[in-house]
C-alpha cells in the first residue's frame, strides 16, 4: 500500500505554476523592452541639460554604419530599430556626410531630419559665444578651440578693413569691435583666418540689428553705439530676462538725473580690472579710467561686452520706472529702489543687519 505525503506537491501542480511565473517574467520583460524601444524612438523621457554631441558621418557610409555611429555615441540604443525606421520612411539613401551636432533627446524623426541636412566640413569646429562675453574672452575661446592666435586677432582688428555701417564713426583701436561680435553659435573651419571669424560675427550683428531698431535709436535720440554700450552694461548687470528692461530704466534715469548722473556700474569697473570680482573695493571704484562709471558721468566710451538680443531690446524699450538704485538679493534677483534711503534699507535687509 502506497503512502501519499501531503507535504510534497504533485508535479501536475508545480509545473503549471512554474510556467505561469516564467510567462509572467517574459511578458514583463517584453513590456519593459518595448517601452525602452518606444522611448529610444520618440524620446518620451527627456534627459535634463543634455549636451550636444558631435558625430562624423563618412562619405558613402551605409545606413548600418550610420546607425552604429549613432549607437556608439549614445544617441540611440537600438541600431536595428533605427534602420527599420529609416527604411520604412524611405530615408536610407538620403543621409548626408560630414559633421553633425545631435543630442540624446532627439527622436528618430529629428535625427533623420538633421542627417538629411548638409553636414559641416570634417575639419570644422563649433563655437558658442555666450552673451556678455568680452572681446578678449571671445578671442580666448577661439584660440582655445584651435582657431587663430591671440596676436593674430589683435593684428587683424587693427590692420584689417571692416566695412560695416555701425563701425564707420568709431576710432580704430584694439577694442573698437567690442560689443559688435554677436553672441551666438558659429561653425568655422579649423583653418579659418582671424578675419573670417570676426567678419562672420559682425555679419551676425548686422543681420540682427534691424531697421526698426535703428529708427528706435533715433526716437531715443541716441546713436547705435550708445545703445550697444548701454545694452552691454544691462547684459552684465541684469540677473535674468524678466528684469533687463527694469535695469535699463535705472540707467536711463541716471543718465537723465542731475542728482545721480553716475551710472555706478560694477560691471564697468570689472571690465577695467579684466576680472569679474563679486565685490569691488573702494580702491577699485576710484580707478582712473574713462570706463569707470563711479568717477565719470554718463556712458563709458565703448561697450564692455557683447550684449544679446534681449538686452538690446530691453535697452531700446526700457521699463518706465522711477528707480535709481538696485542691489542683488539673496534669491538671485535685484531689489530696486527709488531713493537712497530705500536702497540702504534694502542692503541692510539683505545683509540681515
Amino acid at each position: 500500500m502506497k503512502i501519499f505525503n501531503k507535504d510534497i506537491k504533485p508535479m501536475y501542480i508545480i509545473i503549471p505554476i512554474a510556467l505561469i511565473i516564467i510567462i509572467s517574467f517574459i511578458t514583463i520583460f517584453i513590456i519593459i523592452k518595448n517601452k525602452d524601444i518606444e522611448n529610444d524612438h520618440y524620446k518620451t523621457k527627456k534627459i535634463e541639460n543634455a549636451k550636444e554631441i558631435q558625430i562624423e558621418i563618412p562619405e558613402g557610409a551605409y545606413l548600418s554604419e550610420i546607425a552604429n555611429i549613432l549607437n556608439e555615441n549614445g544617441i540611440i540604443k537600438y541600431p536595428n530599430k533605427f534602420i527599420e525606421f529609416a527604411t520604412r520612411e524611405g530615408n536610407s539613401n538620403k543621409y548626408k556626410y560630414g559633421v553633425f551636432y545631435l543630442n540624446v533627446n532627439m527622436s528618430y524623426e529629428e535625427i533623420s531630419e538633421a542627417l538629411q541636412q548638409v553636414g559641416d566640413p570634417t575639419n570644422s569646429v563649433k563655437i558658442t559665444v555666450p552673451e556678455g562675453y568680452e572681446l578678449r574672452q571671445i578671442i580666448e575661446l577661439c584660440v582655445k578651440n584651435g582657431i587663430g592666435t591671440e596676436e593674430g586677432f589683435k593684428n587683424t582688428i587693427l590692420n584689417s578693413t571692416f566695412d560695416y555701417w555701425f563701425l564707420q564713426d568709431l576710432d580704430k583701436s584694439e577694442v573698437y569691435l567690442e560689443g559688435y561680435l554677436f553672441p551666438a553659435t558659429y561653425t568655422f573651419s579649423k583653418d579659418a583666418s582671424e578675419e573670417t571669424v570676426l567678419k562672420q560675427m559682425l555679419d551676425k550683428f548686422d543681420s540682427i540689428f534691424s531697421e526698426d531698431m535703428k529708427s528706435r535709436c533715433n526716437e531715443l535720440n541716441m546713436s547705435v553705439h550708445e545703445i550697444i554700450t548701454l545694452a552691454s552694461i544691462v547684459e552684465r548687470e541684469a540677473a535674468n530676462d524678466t528684469e533687463r528692461d527694469i535695469v535699463a530704466s535705472v540707467f536711463y534715469n541716471r543718465l537723465n538725473s542731475e542728482t545721480y548722473p553716475y551710472l555706478e556700474s560694477c560691471a564697468t569697473v570689472q571690465y577695467i580690472l579684466k576680472e569679474r570680482k563679486p565685490v569691488l573695493s573702494n580702491e577699485d571704484t576710484k580707478i582712473d579710467s574713462p570706463y569707470n562709471t563711479y568717477k565719470n558721468p554718463g556712458l563709458p566710451p565703448n561697450p564692455i561686452a557683447s550684449p544679446g538680443l534681449e538686452s538690446i531690446k530691453a535697452t531700446l524699450y526700457p521699463a518706465t520706472t522711477d528707480y535709481l538704485f538696485f542691489v542683488l538679493g539673496n534669491d538671485g534677483k535685484h531689489v530696486f529702489s527709488k531713493t537712497y534711503d530705500e536702497h540702504l534699507a534694502a542692503i541692510s535687509e539683505i545683509r540681515g543687519d
